[in-house]
């Protein structure tokens, strides 16, 4: 290795960019983008495999998972939603950092992306250092999440009714199973943990999909009412505070 490189390697390592030991898959059909793609993040250096279907992307990470996956929605045979669906399904590749990469790019398609359990969202046309920014973020988010996993943190939260359980990604209320969104469930535990503490919509939106996310304030509104639905008559606990944000009320309120 040149000095020069040497120098390049240990800069990147202090910024806690991965050198070499950490793989993104691009499952990508259009040949021109999976190229550009490649090439900005081998510059990086991040290892590269790219997939032409959500088909052969499977198959892939059967064989080795990836540390983040950049994702077209836009896909021949499957598309990027079910195959998104598909991982949080499964307990190996659930917390698999998804940045989901398409041409749509109304608030719906964004919401409903963010929904099926991506970690963020961008639209082409697209800035790759923007796409680089946030490919880092999303590796760096995962790695402080596995770390705190692996300290004294609690992986259950029990309050009142309800229980919260991140290793089963598992929300009982009453005992009764409550089916949630990758991003449902971020948003609910964010907020149990702190109970009686106010988090405004940025700092939801920051702690969920992170700093650079395209997710508007209005996402968060209709995020928070479709979890409130699904919590049923518990959904009350997840207060609203006018002109501030959300709260999850407080054991003796």
């Amino acid at each position: 290795m040149s000095q020069s490189t040497e120098i390049t390697a240990k800069a990147r390592k202090r910024e806690g960019t991965p050198v070499g030991d950490c793989t993104v898959m691009v499952v990508e059909d259009e040949p021109d983008l999976q190229d550009l793609l490649r090439y900005n993040l081998n510059r990086q250096g991040y290892k590269v495999v790219c997939a032409d279907s959500a088909e052969q992307g499977l198959k892939q990470i059967q064989r080795q998972p990836p540390n983040l996956i950049v994702l077209d929605l836009m896909l021949p045979g499957m598309d990027g939603l079910e195959f998104c669906r598909l991982l949080r399904k499964d307990p190996q590749t659930a917390n698999l950092p998804v940045l989901i990469l398409t041409a749509k790019g109304e608030e719906a398609d964004i919401v409903t992306g963010l929904d099926t359990g991506a970690d963020d969202y961008l639209a082409k046309p697209f800035s790759p250092r923007v796409m680089l920014a946030r490919v880092k973020a999303l590796l760096r988010r995962g790695q402080t999440a596995t770390e705190g996993d692996s300290g004294s943190q609690s992986n259950l939260i029990s309050v009142k009714a309800m229980a919260i359980d991140s290793d089963k990604h598992e929300v009982r209320v009453a005992g009764r199973r409550v089916d949630l969104t990758a991003t449902e469930f971020k948003m609910l535990w964010l907020l149990a943990s702190k109970p009686g503490r106010v988090f405004t919509r940025q700092q939801i939106i920051t702690a969920i999909h992170g700093q650079y996310a395209a997710v508007t304030d209005r996402s968060v509104d209709v995020q928070i009412v479709t979890l409130r639905r699904k919590l049923g008559e518990h959904g009350s606990d997840v207060e609203t505070v006018r002109g501030v944000g959300y709260r999850f009320r407080e054991s003796g309120d």
